[in-house]
């Protein structure tokens, strides 16, 4: 499910973790406030990153490709609480390096 930067704040602000799936020199560049750098092609590790399944996540990364590959993986992989805020672009507020 696609989400807002507004509705990715809310939602951070309950609990729900927001993954960057963009290699970790994307993520060096600027990411999200609080956000976790888990790139896409390491989604195996997304368990112990995670934690229990029922915990929100957001993924987001460059473009929105990778984002919404790392959705289904997850959704795929136990978890039914995942939205995809797509690209970086789409955040509206400062990035943290």
């Amino acid at each position: 499910m696609k989400i807002s930067a507004a509705e990715t704040r809310r939602l951070a602000a309950q609990g729900a973790l927001i993954l960057d799936v963009r290699t970790p020199q994307e993520y060096a560049g600027g990411h999200v406030p609080g956000a976790v750098n888990l790139p896409l092609s390491e989604m195996t590790a997304a368990r112990e990153i995670i934690g229990a399944d029922d915990r929100p996540v957001i993924v987001y990364c460059q473009s929105g490709a990778r984002s919404a590959r790392a959705a289904a993986v997850l959704r795929a992989g136990g978890w039914e609480k995942v939205y995809d805020l797509g690209s970086i672009g789409c955040w509206d507020g400062e990035l943290e390096t």
